[in-house]
C-alpha cells in the first residue's frame, strides 16, 4: 500500500491521443513543500476551490491526494529518500500535479536540518538552530529529479504584470510573454570534474594532448553540457505549438550560438529545421520576412525568430512589446524567467510548469524562504498562478479567469502580503491566509460555465 491515501471520490484524467480526457472530479497530486510552502499551499487550495466552486456551481471538483517529497518524505520514508518512487509514479499515473517550493541545499556542508533547512557540517544530536532531531544526509535537488525521471523537458514560465504590482520599470504592461525552457539538458545534465581529481586530470590530458584544445590553466574544473538534437526540438516544438492555439505572433529562439556553435548555435539550427519541416504552412522565419514579403507579416502566420541570449536581456527592457514566446536552452532560460518576473514584479507573482508528454506538474517558482516557515506571512501568488496554468491545462478556463479576476481586484485595492505592502504607500497589509480568503471575495459571481 502506497503512505499516501487516494481519495474515496474522484477520477483519473485519461489520455486520447495527445489530448486530456479530464473527469469532472480529478485526483490531482500535490505536496505543499518544505519552508513557506504549507502556508502558500492552504491560501492556494482555498482560491482554487473557491473559483472551481463559483464557475461550476458544484459540477466540477477537484480531488486533491497529497503525496510527499523533499523533507517530508525524510519523515514518511527512508531517511534518505527525498524523491520517493511512489511519488514519481502517483505523477506519471494521474498526470497532472501541483507543488509548492522544496529545499535544495546549496553550500557544501554535509547534513542538512529537516524542520529548518539549517546546513550542519556533522550530524549533531539535535540542529543547533532549532533543537530538532531530524538531520539526514545533503541531497540533491529533487526539482531537477522530479523534471530528469518525469521527463518533464518544458519548463513553461509565463510573466505579465497585473496592474498596480509595484515594479522598476515605467511601462510594466508591454511585457507579456511565454518562455519554455528546455528542462532536461544543458547544465541540468551537467558533467563536472573537479580540480585536483584524478578524474580531472585525465579528461584535462585527454581533451589538451590528445584533442588539441586549449585550456588557459590546469587548475580549472571541468564541465560537460550536452544540447541534443531530439531534445531541443521537442522543446521549440512545444513552444511553436503554444504560440499557434493561443495566437500569438511570435516565437523566438534564444542561444549563445555566437560562441558556442555546436550546442546553442545547433539548438537555433535545429529550430529553424523543425519549423520549416513540421510547421512550413504556419511560420514565417525572419529571413524570409524580409527576402520574400518585404517586411510586412503575411496575415495568419507565426513568425519564427533568434536572438542571442545577452541581446535578449537587453530588448526584453528597451523593445519588450516585440517578443511573445522564447524557446530556450536550459541555462538562458534560468537567467531570462527571473529577469522577466523582476521587471513585472517579481518571483511573488511569477507561475512556472514543468510539463512533458506523459505528465505536468505545477509549481512555485520561487524558494523555501525557512526564516519564515509557519509564520503565514509570505505571498502565495506564484503558486496560485501556477494553479491558474494547472486550471487551463484542465481545460477548466472559467475557473481560471475567476483566479485572475479575483488576484487583479485584490492588489489594485492595495490589499496585499508584505512583500508588496511595503512597496505600496497607503495599502494594507495581509497574512498569506488573509490574500486568499480575500481572492476569492473578489472573484465576484459567475455563471455555471462548461
Amino acid at each position: 500500500m502506497p503512505k499516501y491515501q487516494v481519495p474515496s471520490r474522484g477520477a483519473k484524467i485519461g489520455r486520447k491521443g495527445a489530448a486530456l480526457e479530464v473527469p469532472d472530479e480529478p485526483i490531482i497530486p500535490f505536496f505543499p513543500g518544505d519552508g513557506t510552502g504549507p502556508d502558500l499551499w492552504r491560501a492556494t487550495q482555498v482560491v482554487l476551490d473557491g473559483a472551481v466552486e463559483k464557475a461550476y456551481k458544484g459540477k466540477k471538483k477537484i480531488a486533491w491526494m497529497e503525496v510527499y517529497a523533499g523533507l517530508t518524505a525524510l519523515k514518511h520514508y527512508d531517511k534518505d529518500t527525498v524523491l520517493p518512487q511512489e511519488t514519481l509514479d502517483a505523477f506519471r499515473e494521474y498526470r497532472v500535479g501541483l507543488k509548492g517550493p522544496l529545499t535544495t541545499p546549496a553550500g557544501q556542508h554535509k547534513f542538512v536540518c529537516l524542520d529548518c533547512a539549517a546546513e550542519l557540517p556533522d550530524r549533531p544530536a539535535k540542529c543547533p538552530k532549532c533543537g530538532s532531531q531530524w538531520i539526514t544526509p545533503r541531497f540533491r535537488s529533487v526539482n531537477v529529479g522530479l523534471r530528469q525521471k518525469l521527463d518533464l523537458y518544458a519548463c513553461v514560465r509565463p510573466v505579465r504584470w497585473f496592474t498596480g504590482v509595484p515594479c522598476p520599470v515605467k511601462e510594466p504592461g508591454k511585457l507579456d510573454i511565454v518562455i519554455f525552457r528546455e528542462n532536461t539538458e544543458d547544465i541540468y545534465a551537467g558533467i563536472e570534474f573537479e580540480w585536483g581529481t584524478p578524474e580531472q586530470k585525465k579528461v584535462y590530458d585527454f581533451l589538451v594532448k590528445d584533442m588539441g584544445k586549449k585550456i588557459p590553466f590546469p587548475d580549472s574544473g571541468i564541465g560537460i553540457k550536452p544540447i541534443s538534437k531530439t531534445g531541443s526540438q521537442r522543446l521549440i516544438r512545444m513552444a511553436i505549438r503554444y504560440a499557434i492555439d493561443h495566437k500569438k505572433p511570435s516565437v523566438t529562439i534564444v542561444h549563445k550560438g555566437n560562441i558556442q556553435k555546436f550546442t546553442e548555435g545547433a539548438f537555433r539550427d535545429w529550430g529553424y529545421e523543425l519549423a520549416k519541416s513540421e510547421f512550413r504552412d504556419q511560420i514565417v522565419t525572419e529571413a524570409e520576412l524580409w527576402d520574400q514579403h518585404n517586411g510586412k507579416m503575411p496575415a495568419g502566420k507565426l513568425l519564427i525568430k533568434d536572438r542571442i541570449a545577452d541581446q535578449t536581456f537587453q530588448q526584453l527592457l528597451l523593445r519588450p512589446d516585440e517578443y511573445s514566446v522564447l524557446a530556450t536552452p536550459n541555462l538562458n532560460g534560468d537567467y531570462l524567467s527571473d529577469a522577466a518576473a523582476a521587471q513585472v514584479g517579481g518571483l511573488g507573482i511569477a507561475p512556472g510548469a514543468n510539463i512533458g508528454d506523459e505528465a505536468a506538474i505545477f509549481e512555485a517558482t520561487h524558494g523555501t524562504a525557512p526564516k519564515y516557515t509557519n509564520k503565514d506571512m509570505v505571498n502565495p501568488g506564484s503558486l496560485i498562478l501556477s494553479g491558474v496554468m494547472m486550471l487551463e491545462h484542465l481545460g477548466w478556463q472559467a475557473a481560471a479567469d475567476l483566479v485572475v479576476k479575483g488576484l487583479e481586484a485584490t492588489i489594485q485595492a492595495k490589499t496585499v502580503t508584505y512583500d508588496l505592502e511595503r512597496q505600496m504607500p497607503g495599502a494594507k497589509k495581509l497574512k498569506c491566509s488573509e490574500f486568499g480568503a480575500a481572492i476569492v471575495k473578489n472573484m465576484g459571481g459567475a455563471p455555471v460555465a462548461a
